[in-house]
């Protein structure tokens, strides 16, 4: 398992229009939560006992080359660490528009968890295991979302040297993102996906 690009950023951030960007870019597959939603037979196991501590790098990564959003991005710095020549890319956005989003999203649907169909309930519990790694555990309020949300960028900046590190908003398109990679810009417009109305789309498909 090697994976070349890390994303470090958290879920709301835009990473599934950077998951979409670095697969124009060559860096494809790129692994993301849409890939859990999918296939949970296959990834949710894998995903559960790397929160436990007992990950499988190996078999959680087949067949990607990249990886963005959670579960990824709350073990960016075991990652970082198991893949020394991966660049990371942490995504964010102005705080109120990321808590606007990720509290109507996200956070919504793991506080309901217990009242899902409970043939989603072993993803959406996973999914509460690894967001809850990354600090966001149940019951949080405002100001508690919100010092997470900088405490994470905060360690990422801390840890990753400047080199090997992108801070990046997908509203900046290409440019930063291709002189990062070393790829020439595409000629096709910046991907935008995965706006709220998508993210429930997605979910109500999985049902």
């Amino acid at each position: 398992m090697t994976l070349n690009v890390i994303g470090a950023g958290v879920g709301r951030t835009g990473t599934m229009s950077l998951k979409l960007a670095l697969e124009q870019l060559g860096f494809g597959p790129c692994h993301h939560m849409e890939e859990v939603i999918k296939n949970p037979p296959l990834h949710v196991p894998l995903w559960v006992a790397a929160v436990q501590g007992k990950p499988d790098w190996k078999a959680a990564f087949q067949g990607y080359n990249s990886a963005v959003d959670w579960p990824t991005a709350a073990f960016w710095r075991e990652l970082a660490a198991v893949n020394p020549r991966a660049k990371l890319i942490l995504t964010t956005r102005s705080i109120e528009s990321w808590y606007a989003s990720f509290s109507e999203t996200i956070y919504k649907l793991l506080g309901g968890r217990d009242q899902a169909p409970p043939h989603m309930r072993p993803l959406l519990d996973m999914a509460a295991g690894v967001t809850a790694k990354s600090g966001f555990v149940d019951g949080l309020d405002r100001d508690g979302i919100v010092g997470t949300f900088k405490g994470h960028a905060d360690a990422v900046k801390k840890s990753i040297p400047a080199d090997r590190l992108l801070v990046f908003e997908v509203k900046d398109g290409w440019p930063p993102l291709c002189r990062f990679l070393g790829r020439p810009i595409p000629a096709a417009p910046f991907p935008k996906s995965n706006n709220k109305e998508e993210f429930w789309d997605r979910i109500k498909g999985s049902k």
